[in-house]
């Protein structure tokens, strides 16, 4: 049976179609759905295994990044994606994705419960970021979007990257339950410890990507569609890159799961 992903445009989205390829190439069939037509039919999540928010300015930003959309997908679609989870289905975020799954408060879904842990604003440089990163995964994360990746290299494109977490009993909680499923780091793998450009946007404890208990739902605000080619490097000459990028093994091993425990 064909691992099925709904892949979600409209409104400022602008990542849809790079996202879109990574599933496919990771052997997904995939499926982009304007945001107007899953608020007007939720069955279409029905048919997905993998449900994502790419990347991109929705709703411009305005307000605060991912809000609005945030807002529409908890009133308006907060059951449907319940039951999409309640059925062991996988969710993904991408920058203002992650944005969005923060903000809705359906990351990091302690206890099952959606509420709003964490936010994500602007970064401590006050200016946009668009550079590439180093990051490590922390051996205690259950997120199978990562299974085999212990470090690897994206690209950020982001105004509002950092992230801070509503109080010191959540802090540590994500890292308890391994629920910090990336951290920013230097070249060398050592912690970026806060320090610009390693951790480019200042988040606190230099948190890249979160996820939930199951390690199903998963947000983050590098791009791993932005390296799916090794060409995808700025520096791949330099660095005799191979021909598949990094990004491309978190696809493959979310299409795996999906292919093994729900198809």
């Amino acid at each position: 049976m064909t691992v099925k992903t709904l892949v979600l445009t409209g409104f400022g989205i602008n990542c849809d179609q790079e996202t879109h390829q990574a599933f496919a190439c990771a052997g997904s069939d995939v499926t982009r759905v304007h945001l107007s037509d899953l608020l007007e039919t939720p069955a279409l999540l029905d048919g997905a295994h993998i449900f994502v928010v790419p990347g991109g300015f929705s709703y411009g930003d305005h307000v605060s990044s991912g809000k609005i959309l945030a807002n529409r997908l908890r009133h308006q679609l907060e059951v449907p994606l319940r039951q999409f989870v309640e059925k062991g289905k996988l969710i993904l975020g991408i920058c203002n994705g992650f944005q969005v799954l923060a903000k809705m408060g359906i990351l990091p879904f302690f206890d099952g419960t959606v509420s709003q842990e964490v936010t994500l604003t602007t970064n401590e440089s006050g200016r946009f970021e668009n550079r590439w990163v180093h990051l490590a995964v922390p051996e205690n994360t259950p997120c199978i979007w990562l299974k085999g990746i212990t470090k690897f290299e994206l690209p950020v494109r982001q105004g509002e990257g950092k992230l801070i977490v509503r109080n010191d009993a959540v802090r540590d909680r994500l890292h308890k339950e391994g629920l910090v499923a990336l951290r920013y780091v230097r070249p060398d793998g050592a912690p970026a410890a806060g320090v610009f450009p390693f951790n480019p946007s200042g988040a606190e404890d230099d948190i890249a990507a979160l996820c939930d208990p199951s390690g199903r739902i998963f947000g983050l605000m590098p791009h791993p569609e932005a390296f799916l080619d090794g060409m995808n490097h700025p520096e791949w000459t330099r660095l005799g890159l191979a021909e598949e990028g990094e990004g491309l093994a978190l696809f493959r091993n979310a299409v795996e799961f999906a292919r093994t425990s729900l198809c």
